[in-house]
């Protein structure tokens, strides 16, 4: 489940921040102005904090923690795509797209989200781990998955009143977690260097 549910907070955090980053980058004035001003809200806490006060609020479960990991963090993707979106937005191929009489939408998503989905892939990647360590936390201190759920912070948050007698129950939901922050962070590399032309130069 651990897995699983930072999968589900990826897809809706890129999701939502791609589409507030594509907004504001390719119309700008206003409506970057407005959404770059909520975006900056979010940025102001603490994100494991704010997931924490979200979570409480919600109340403790595995749907809740990620909704609300899901909630603090998809203004980094905004960020990232409303970067790539004000660069991409002034390049030949988007004006002759414009010239041809193509619709806003068309240009956003056939040719400028396209363009975007290399560093949205890299940062997914990279961003996993933390997600499993995210939820792992709230579990450990009874925001996140309830028992019997099998999640590995809600594992060691039970184990670790045996942690003397037996340590196992303590030390394999660790070890995964470590194991798979590690393996991701690896993962996020080698296509951080597969994907950019600049790093295989």
């Amino acid at each position: 489940s651990s897995l699983l549910t930072a999968l589900g907070i990826l897809a809706m955090a890129s999701v939502t921040g791609t589409a507030i980053g594509l907004a504001a980058g390719y119309f700008g004035g206003w409506v970057d102005e407005v959404l770059m001003r909520v975006t900056d809200m979010f940025l102001a806490f603490p994100a494991l904090v704010l997931a924490m006060g979200m979570a409480a609020t919600l109340g403790p479960s595995l749907f809740n923690a990620m909704l609300a990991t899901a909630v603090v963090w998809w203004p980094w993707y905004a960020r990232l795509v409303r970067g790539q979106a004000l660069h991409l937005k002034h390049e030949a191929f988007v004006d002759a797209a414009r010239v041809s009489g193509a619709s806003a939408f068309r240009i956003t998503v056939h040719h400028i989200l396209r363009n975007c989905l290399t560093p949205i892939i890299v940062q997914m990647s990279l961003d996993i781990g933390y997600a499993i360590l995210t939820l792992a936390r709230l579990s450990f201190i009874g925001l996140g998955a309830q028992p019997p759920t099998p999640e590995w912070g809600s594992m060691v948050s039970l184990g670790r009143d045996y942690f003397l007698e037996q340590w196992w129950m303590v030390t394999f939901p660790g070890l995964a977690i470590f194991l798979s922050v590690m393996a991701f962070n690896l993962l996020g590399d080698g296509l951080q260097e597969a994907l950019s032309p600049r790093l295989r130069r």
